[in-house]
């Protein structure tokens, strides 16, 4: 197995670093990763985004949303989390989580705290969430990625994400909080999160474990694929699935509600209703929309251009734009 050190809490640079190594520089060996990243919400590939993340709350936290290529669902982390990656040559078709996660248990019983897989994807310690795991194929490569949560913001946590109604509805969960727990509370004894990191990473490489360099070179390489597959709107925003979505936004100058039918994050048809007073009728509003990114700037500069700051009594395009996009 060969360590790879990434060096970085840059998100988009570590979510590059898999790439790299499974597409363009694959080394012969399993590759181990374990790394970290400053706060940041990582989408799974198939979902839509603001159905899964309080956007507003993230925006106003410096949280980053990034989409990353595996499916599964949205994970927050911090400084305070950790997350690890196995990259090796795919010997079959299967999705495979007990082999990769398997190592990990093992790591935390050595630690003292005793974990289990729940079947699907996840860890438990009692019952509540330690870590989510994640697996896709990429260049004849299987990538496994999961979380751990060491010390993590589970207030923010919470905060952050969107509990999905299935689950309250059909596992009778209140909260986020209530699902989640973090690993330095249950250690035989108390350490840091780089002294956990280190015991971690010593467990699971074993004594035949090498290390690799990462080069300039490499470096540089990563953060061009980091910006251009992670770090870009487009990325994030525009692989989601489309959707349909209302929005009511009510003014001194009158309620007015917003139809919006939305592709790759950018608003195919809009249509707008309500008791508002205009000298721009509704049509010209939704027109204005179309084609539009389904982002409050973008938004915002669209309805602006129309002309809708005097033209809609008593409603301007900022306030517009934030009721459309919250």
């Amino acid at each position: 197995m060969i360590y790879i050190e990434t060096g970085s809490a840059d998100v988009c640079y570590n979510f590059g670093l898999e790439y790299y190594f499974s597409m363009e520089k694959p080394l012969e060996d399993t590759v181990f990763l374990f790394w970290r990243t400053t706060p940041t919400l990582m989408v799974g590939r198939y979902q839509n985004v603001l159905e899964e993340v309080d956007k507003a709350y993230a925006d106003a936290h410096n949280i980053q949303i990034v989409r990353r290529m595996s499916g599964g669902g949205t994970i927050y982390t911090d400084m305070g989390g950790w997350q690890f990656t196995f990259i090796e040559k795919a010997t079959d078709g299967e999705i495979q989580f007990q082999r990769y996660i398997a190592p990990v248990i093992d790591a935390l019983a050595e630690l003292g705290v005793q974990a289990s897989f729940n079947g699907r994807n996840d860890l438990t310690i009692g019952g509540r969430k330690i870590s989510g795991n994640a697996q896709y194929r990429l260049g004849g490569r299987v990538v496994h990625h999961g979380s751990l949560l060491f010390d993590t913001d589970l207030e923010r946590m919470a905060a952050a994400t969107t509990v999905d109604s299935y689950k309250i509805t059909s596992k009778s969960i209140k909260s986020v909080r209530e699902r989640v727990t973090n690993i330095s509370e249950h250690l035989a004894a108390p350490m840091d999160a780089e002294a956990f990191k280190e015991r971690v990473v010593r467990h699971i490489l074993g004594p035949e474990g090498t290390a690799y360099q990462v080069t300039p070179e490499d470096s540089a390489r990563i953060r061009e694929i980091g910006r251009e597959r992670f770090g870009s709107w487009e990325s994030t925003y525009g692989q989601g699935p489309g959707f349909n979505i209302q929005r009511m936004g009510r003014f001194p100058g009158g309620a007015m509600r917003f139809h919006l039918d939305v592709k790759k994050g950018v608003i195919q048809q809009a249509a707008v209703s309500g008791d508002f007073f205009s000298t721009l009728d509704g049509e010209a509003i939704g027109n204005a929309l179309a084609g539009c990114r389904y982002d409050r700037a973008a938004v915002r500069d669209a309805l602006e251009r129309l002309g809708v700051d005097g033209a809609v009594y008593r409603v301007s395009a900022g306030e517009m734009a934030e009721a459309i996009v919250d």
